[in-house]
């Protein structure tokens, strides 16, 4: 154990804090001890993966478990298609550990930074009617609880816990292993292409019906949106990926320097965000191509931003976003970066933002540099009044109270809190504010 000197800061340079002390365990008896120090000392502790949340869920002034050693492959049963990995492990190593046992994700969002731990307890999701988020495929886990116990969830060991484990926010132990369900490797033919904003609300729930995948980004100020449908198909379909030239170009260059230089403008000359992004979508063109899973779900993202995103209802998704159109031509906003949405299946765990109903996502973005959080608050309210669930690793400023009243078994989890960290070992004030202290 060292002491800690460094300020921890998290990727959207939205949080901050300083632990009094880092442990970078190598093995489960490490992080046990780390826990039982902790409480000894009368010290919270945290664990930490790569930072990636935009909410203060990881922070603490107690002791942070850094997670960077604990990466990699424990085991795999491949007649199931089960993967054990080290808690640590990036999602961006993950095909380099699949591919070569004939194995990958059902699904994926588009960033692939955080752990997989981290993006299963905070309820990383991807797009899909058909599919869950990432925390629906974790079928057991090994942690270490609040009394500094190893406890194993899974089919068959406490399977009453795992509807909790597999997202639990951090606030139920250390997650030292997590076991992933895996399918056979696929292919994704993508379709990226504009269309008009409106016809894509009236056809919205249609078009999530007839996809395997669907998404789509809506710049402000402007009448178009750009979709993109992914067909899955067989492995040995055959690929057809796009070339190395124009992915740098479209993703190096049109969404990284070019995003970086445009919004960083609009910053200092916000009177010209509309017209910059109406010049953005009449630029927007089709692309067509196929590829491993991976790479398709994926893009890199290296201009930093804020998030908030909420699940609501399915069938709610159209007319917030026409509410949140309206919100901002009626308040004068300049919001350059793009609103984003996805859907996904309903699930049985206890806090997915997808707990019990069919979800559609809506996330808006603001650069990070721009201090305004007035359109934050004006989104989270038409949000939030649509039944919404806010994503826990995105900003949001419901509570304890006002989100038991949209998650039926909210004190279900409280209970299984209670048992697994009776003295609030893993508290911070952020799940003091939604779980309650």
């Amino acid at each position: 154990m060292l002491p800690m000197t460094a300020t921890w800061q998290n990727w959207a340079r939205t949080e901050r804090s300083r632990p009094v002390l880092e442990v970078a365990p190598r093995n489960l008896d490490q992080v046990v001890l780390a826990v039982q120090r902790a409480l000894e000392t009368g010290h919270t502790v945290k664990a930490i993966g790569a930072s990636h949340s935009f909410t203060a869920i990881g922070a603490t002034d107690g002791v942070r478990l850094d997670m960077s050693r604990l990466r990699g492959l424990v085991d795999v049963d491949l007649e199931r298609g089960r993967v054990t990995l080290w808690a640590g492990t990036h999602l961006w190593e993950l095909p380099a550990i699949l591919n070569p046992l004939g194995l990958a994700l059902e699904n994926m969002g588009d960033i692939d930074r955080q752990t997989v731990s981290g993006a299963t307890s905070t309820g990383t999701h991807g797009t899909g009617l058909g599919f869950g988020g990432l925390s629906t495929r974790i079928v057991g886990a090994t942690l270490v609880t609040g009394t500094g116990d190893v406890l194993t969830v899974s089919e068959t060991e406490h399977p009453e816990l795992l509807p909790a484990v597999a997202l639990g926010l951090g606030a139920l132990g250390i997650l030292v292993t997590v076991t992933v369900q895996c399918v056979p490797r696929y292919l994704l033919h993508a379709v990226e292409e504009p269309m008009p904003f409106a016809a894509v609300l009236d056809s919205y729930e249609e078009r999530n019906r007839e996809a395997d995948h669907f998404e789509f980004y809506w710049f402000p100020h402007t009448s178009g949106a750009r979709t993109k449908t992914n067909t899955r198909l067989p492995l040995d379909a055959g690929t057809a990926p796009l070339g190395a030239v124009s992915k740098y170009i479209d993703e190096e260059v049109v969404n990284n320097a070019m995003l970086g230089a445009v919004v960083g403008f609009q910053r200092w000359v916000p009177q010209a965000t509309p017209g910059i992004n109406r010049a953005i979508e009449s630029i927007s063109s089709r692309r067509d191509y196929t590829d491993e899973s991976h790479r398709v779900y994926i893009t890199r993202r290296r201009v930093h931003f804020r998030e908030m995103e909420y699940s609501l209802p399915l069938s709610a998704v159209p007319a917030a976003l026409r509410e949140l159109r309206a919100m901002i031509d009626r308040r004068g906003f300049r919001i350059s970066f793009p609103i984003e949405v996805r859907a996904a299946a309903a699930d049985p765990l206890m806090l997915s933002t997808a707990h019990g109903r069919e979800s559609g996502y809506i996330a808006v973005h603001r650069y990070w540099r721009d201090p305004d959080r007035e359109y934050f608050r004006e989104a989270e309210a038409i949000l939030a009044a649509h039944e919404g669930r806010p994503h826990w690793g995105k900003l949001h400023t419901r509570t304890a109270d006002q989100l038991r009243e949209v998650y039926p078994r909210f004190d279900d989890f409280l209970a299984v809190r209670d048992r697994l960290d009776p003295d609030r070992a893993f508290a911070n004030p952020y799940l003091d504010r939604v779980l309650g202290a």
